[in-house]
């Protein structure tokens, strides 16, 4: 049978079309990301340094980073929580409504995040289904940061757990049997056996539910009520200054989430490296 690496072989592609599908991946590459991230730099820097650090020092710019970070550094623990439980409930049990479990798991990628927004005005808004009884005990969700938390977890959940479920499906259960047979519990189980073996899955699905919850837009747009100085996310920030003719201002808050796409990026190849030669050490041990 002739293999891949045959030049005889019909299966391997002309020269011309690997250069062509190249070219194309390029082009679209740079299309698609280098020219408007090169537009964002440029625009932010069009008036200069200083104009530039005015924008991103304005008070209303500063409370919009400072939300920005709480919903993620508060959305983050709880992604992991979850998704480490629903991974192990999934993978190491047998339950009735597991399929159930997972196409809820799947949900917000389904679901406009317009529609999940809307969701929570209706639950927890002044008219909602709970909006008469917050109310009477001074418990603000919607226009407020609590609102905007819950709309970015229901948003970012899924990612950690999706990450997590094929690996330990994969992994099987033997280890996990073997330490118990051994005598561990549950949580030694947890923090000896299986958070070892899925931390590379776990850091990664994190760092894909942080970019997530730091650009989101839709869901929070709705609970927030663009609240200048208050509500106001990063994405919500741009909008505004954008809408008002403040170009400078918004491509210069623009670029701090193009910088924070960037930095995801880097973190991603560096765990991909790191998992990489993780790999290769353990295959060199055996």
């Amino acid at each position: 049978m002739a293999s891949h690496s045959d030049p005889q072989s019909p299966l391997r592609e002309p020269a011309w079309l690997r250069r062509l599908l190249i070219a194309v991946a390029m082009l679209l590459l740079i299309v698609m990301i280098v020219l408007p991230l090169a537009v964002v730099i440029t625009e932010a820097l069009k008036h200069g340094w200083n104009a530039y650090v005015d924008a991103i020092a304005d008070p209303d710019t500063l409370s919009a980073i400072r939300l920005t970070l709480m919903v993620a550094a508060i959305s983050l623990p709880l992604n992991a929580a979850f998704g480490l439980a629903a991974a192990w409930a999934i993978t190491k049990f047998q339950f009735s409504g597991k399929q159930l479990l997972l196409t809820l798991i799947d949900l917000p990628f389904s679901v406009s995040p317009v529609v999940s927004g809307l969701v929570f005005v209706l639950l927890f808004g002044a008219h909602g289904w709970l909006g008469p009884w917050l109310q009477d005990h001074d418990i603000k969700i919607i226009f407020a940061p609590p609102g905007i938390i819950l709309a970015t977890i229901f948003i970012t959940f899924p990612f950690v757990a999706r990450e997590l479920i094929p690996l330990m499906q994969q992994q099987g259960r033997d280890q996990e049997e073997a330490a118990a047979s051994l005598g561990a519990r549950g949580w030694t189980i947890l923090r000896r056996v299986t958070l070892p073996n899925v931390r590379w899955a776990l850091l990664y699905g994190l760092l894909l539910s942080n970019a997530r919850a730091m650009g989101e837009f839709g869901a929070v747009s709705v609970v927030s009520g663009h609240i200048r100085g208050s509500t106001n996310t990063l994405p919500l920030q741009i909008e505004a200054l954008y809408n008002e003719f403040s170009f400078p201002a918004a491509f210069a808050v623009a670029s701090l989430l193009a910088l924070l796409a960037l930095l995801t990026l880097t973190l991603k190849l560096l765990l991909e490296w790191q998992h990489g030669n993780s790999l290769a050490r353990r295959r060199s041990l055996h």
